[in-house]
């Protein structure tokens, strides 16, 4: 394994930075007060997003991209630098149209959808002229297990109705949104194999009976594009809005999971760098009895545990990458699982203690970090809880173990008299 970032990487990295720069930062103020205003800031993103699609800094996520299709072919190993440098300013991967949940749903549709869903909905959003969110996670069961989900997608005649409610519907209240990609039984069959009864179906979201409930804000962040409860009630779209074939809704639901879980990671590991950063400029600078915080030992330790946690969790990540480019994500499940949980209580572990030697200051708005707290506490629930994924993991440890029972043992034991 050799992760020394190639020629190319390397350029578009120092590209993606250098419009980040010039470009973004110095609207970031303006794009929270439009936020904050109850108003999402289109008069800045879009102009940014020209700016990133002339500069050839767009769709730089998905390698499967066709000859036609808008953007720059990357792998995922390629990619991780360029997401991490996005994720240090969390809106502006929307910016070079790499967003979640877009992301997700276009891979799921450049692998899945027909040749007339691929026009009238992956060509809009890969050349970002509309957003869609997912529906998934629901509030009346532990969503965490994909087989409890209860919203229904049944077919009458030549239409598919579907009654359900979802959450954390991520972008349902931006302007642009236009596509919900939804989850649902559509095998109600009391003996149905539990994991070949659900389908996704392409729903317009301005289909009659699809109601956006409410903004759900997250530790009382409120994100402009919205995090949404959703309500489908009898919503009827024709069958051909199905996603793949009837049944096939854990299949694509894996395949969607995978990259957009490693891209969180990617994009968390540069705003931990961003933290750490932060957090070694207040230590200098400010002073408490007569010397800078950074003299004080216990603070040099955060700096240093930080530094070495972040290093860690990014070759975890990069391993990750490289291996989901040579065997796919399928193969680099337990990878993704351990990378997820990682990356996640990172967050929560870095951003703390910059908050902590900014003092008061940290957890106001004044800085990034109250809110990339929250986010970072959010990714422990977000594409499946860290119970879960440890799990996973520790399964495969113990499948490993099983088949290598007693080995190890033999050669510690003394021998029989």
């Amino acid at each position: 394994m050799d992760f020394e970032y190639s020629p190319r990487t390397r350029e578009l990295l120092e590209q993606v930075t250098g419009f980040i720069e010039t470009h973004v930062l110095p609207a970031n103020r303006r794009f929270h007060e439009l936020a904050e205003a109850g108003r999402y800031p289109l008069e800045i993103v879009e102009p940014l997003k020209t700016k990133a699609f002339e500069a050839g800094l767009w769709n730089m996520f998905i390698p499967e991209l066709g000859d036609d299709d808008p953007g720059t072919r990357l792998t995922n190993l390629e990619y991780a630098p360029l997401a991490e440098a996005m994720g240090r300013v969390p809106w502006c991967s929307e910016v070079f149209n790499c967003s979640a949940p877009d992301t997700g749903n276009m891979e799921i549709l450049k692998r899945f959808a027909t040749p007339e869903q691929t026009r009238r909905w992956l060509d809009p959003l890969l050349k970002g002229e509309i957003r869609s969110v997912v529906g998934l996670t629901e509030p009346d069961v532990a969503s965490s297990d994909l087989t409890n989900l209860g919203t229904t997608i049944a077919r009458q005649g030549n239409e598919y109705v579907i009654n359900g409610r979802k959450w954390f519907s991520t972008g349902a209240k931006h302007p642009n949104v236009k596509l919900a990609i939804v989850f649902g039984i559509s095998d109600n069959r009391p003996d149905a194999d539990p994991h070949h009864k659900h389908s996704f179906v392409l729903v317009p979201m301005d289909t009659s009976g699809v109601t956006v409930v409410r903004d759900l804000p997250i530790m009382h962040h409120h994100a402009p594009e919205g995090h949404c409860e959703v309500l489908f009630r009898d919503v009827r779209v024709p069958v051909d809005a199905i996603l793949g074939k009837e049944g096939d809704g854990f299949l694509l639901a894996q395949a969607r999971l995978g990259p957009g879980r490693i891209h969180h990671c990617m994009r968390t590991i540069g705003q931990c760098e961003l933290a750490l950063e932060l957090m070694c400029e207040r230590a200098m600078e400010r002073k408490t009895y007569g010397k800078a915080l950074a003299d004080n030992a216990n603070i040099q330790d955060w700096i240093a545990q930080s530094r070495m946690e972040i290093d860690q969790a990014r070759l975890l990540m990069l391993q990750t990458a490289w291996k989901m480019d040579r065997e796919g994500a399928s193969a680099a499940r337990v990878d993704v699982s351990a990378i997820k949980v990682t990356a996640a209580r990172l967050q929560t572990q870095v951003v703390d203690r910059a908050i902590q030697v900014f003092g008061a200051a940290g957890i106001t708005s004044d800085t990034p970090l109250s809110y990339l707290w929250t986010w970072g506490r959010a990714l422990r629930f977000i594409d499946g809880p860290d119970e879960v994924h440890m799990r996973v993991v520790a399964r495969n440890e113990l499948k490993k173990a099983k088949a290598n029972t007693g080995r190890n043992l033999m050669h510690f034991t003394s021998p029989l008299p």
